[in-house]
């Protein structure tokens, strides 16, 4: 024992020599002594005004055997923009000397609100500079946002017999509702953003540019058409799948119409659930319309419902679709159970995503619910000079067809079909129909493009061209050119002659 006593001071003394610190722990003074970053931009989503965005992180890394001292840790603060910093849990525009031990890291979060007053109501970019300045060394990431004035709705019911208005973009965070016997109207020219797992759910009606009229030819990408997709603004985003949940009609929906909209990377577009098969069926029509990059992800109900996933789905449902373009489903373009009626008049479904094996139209005349079999209700197709193609060889399924083939029509129709090309009562041979051509349908597709994109137009030499029958009510395709009074084409383009 007499011995401990100077053992333990001297192993006190040895360790509080400068030179057995560990070197992890030591500051350099070094300039040489530069950090790295995971990115040399840290890039928002578009950033909507007075909505902070989700944080993103930088991790700065001190790749060097000894520690640094990081002096200042600062944003710019150009005007237009408000980033804020949280470093080691301290908030604000910046962090003063600031410690990474050698071969180690710091994570910094950065957060964004956008000043309303510049260019409001369009896009902007909003640029800045987040600074490091460490041992007399200046590093700079880059901070990127775009922001956006806009009306916000967040887990809302909306008050009743509203109107959307054009001037600023609406925005969707954790879905809204239109109650029973309430209106929403979404005027021409409306933008609505939804954030992601959002819905716009529809207990009473809704009525999307149900008075525009225009007089002239419409281009593809007009600016009286209402828009819907996910609120992920960036170039990336463009065509992805599944940004947003999609557009819901519950059973005491009625007198819905959607008109001159495009409805895009969803999971679901448009679906109406009335698993109880309630009369009067909720109905929604859709004209002039175009409906695309729809994930169709499937999803369970409450009562143990498992929906396949569709751009249209139904159970017990009415929609009536005309001039419209259905493209790039995942999975169905239409899925319809136990009941409804449904009627496509000149509409495209052109369905070439990879890795799908189901057919892009598929109707049911029942469904389980609560693991049991749902009322067994026919449904009723009618399909009249209209267009159903894929990658598939069977893009038509009628699941116990035979059931209700009285309620079945299909005339003047070009399907990719082998199950119904041969005889029997659902068999489409005749009346008007063309079944699995070889030459080239569209302009441009996945499975032939030419140039950049995808055109759904008729190729020159298309054997939809003049194949439709005159519908009187119907003079004017998706774009509003005038159709062929004697033999009009198949879809929702009339070709418009060089």
């Amino acid at each position: 024992m007499r011995f401990l006593l100077p053992l333990l001071l001297f192993l006190s003394a040895v360790l509080s020599l400068p030179g057995c610190e560990p070197k992890e722990d030591v500051l350099t003074t070094d300039s040489s002594a530069k950090l790295e970053f995971s990115s040399d931009t840290v890039k928002f989503d578009t950033v909507f005004v007075t909505v902070g965005t989700v944080t993103k992180r930088l991790w700065v890394y001190n790749r060097n055997r000894r520690a640094v001292r990081v002096e200042e840790i600062s944003l710019q603060s150009r005007p237009g923009v408000t980033y804020s910093l949280l470093v080691n849990g301290d908030a604000g525009p910046a962090a003063r000397n600031v410690e990474i031990r050698g071969r180690d890291s710091l994570l910094v979060l950065v957060r964004a609100t956008i000043d309303p007053t510049p260019a409001a109501g369009k896009p902007f970019l909003v640029e800045d500079d987040l600074r490091f300045r460490t041992n007399g060394n200046d590093q700079q990431v880059k901070v990127l946002g775009y922001g956006q004035n806009a009306y916000f709705h967040d887990s809302e019911v909306l008050p009743c017999n509203v109107v959307w208005r054009n001037d600023k973009p609406h925005v969707i965070f954790n879905s809204v509702l239109v109650d029973s016997a309430c209106t929403l109207t979404i005027e021409a020219g409306t933008r609505v953003y939804s954030h992601a797992g959002s819905f716009l759910v529809v207990r009473g009606r809704l009525l999307v540019n149900p008075t525009l009229a225009p007089t002239g030819e419409l281009k593809p990408d007009s600016r009286e058409f209402v828009r819907f997709q996910g609120d992920r603004l960036e170039e990336q985003y463009n065509d992805v799948p599944g940004q947003w949940g999609g557009i819901q009609f519950g059973p005491s929906s009625a007198g819905n119409v959607v008109r001159f909209a495009e409805i895009k990377n969803a999971s679901f577009a448009l679906f109406i659930v009335n698993l109880r098969n309630r009369q009067p069926r909720p109905q929604v029509r859709v004209e002039n319309c175009v409906i695309q990059n729809i994930s169709s992800a499937p999803f369970a109900l409450a009562g143990g419902v498992n929906l396949a996933g569709a751009a249209l789905l139904s159970i017990s449902g009415d929609f009536a679709v005309r001039n419209t373009l259905l493209t790039n489903c995942a999975e169905h373009a239409v899925w319809a159970v136990q009941g409804g009626e449904y009627s496509f008049d000149y509409c495209t479904i052109a369905n070439y995503t990879g890795r799908r094996e189901t057919p892009s139209v598929l109707l049911a005349n029942g469904i389980r619910i609560n693991g049991q079999p749902g009322p067994l209700v026919a449904p009723r197709l009618t399909m009249r000079n209209s267009i159903v193609v894929g990658s598939e060889k069977d893009e038509l399924e009628l699941v116990n067809g035979e059931q209700y083939a009285s309620g079945i029509s299909i005339r003047n129709t070009l399907l990719r079909t082998e199950k119904y090309a041969q005889t029997g009562p659902l068999a489409l041979t005749g009346n008007g129909n063309v079944l699995n051509p070889t030459a080239s349908i569209f302009k441009s597709t996945p499975q032939r493009p030419r140039g950049r994109g995808f055109d759904y137009q008729l190729d020159t030499l298309s054997p939809a061209s003049n194949q439709g029958l005159p519908l009187p009510t119907l003079r004017t395709d998706l774009l509003l050119r005038p159709r062929d009074a004697q033999r009009p084409d198949l879809g929702a383009y009339e070709r418009k002659n060089p």
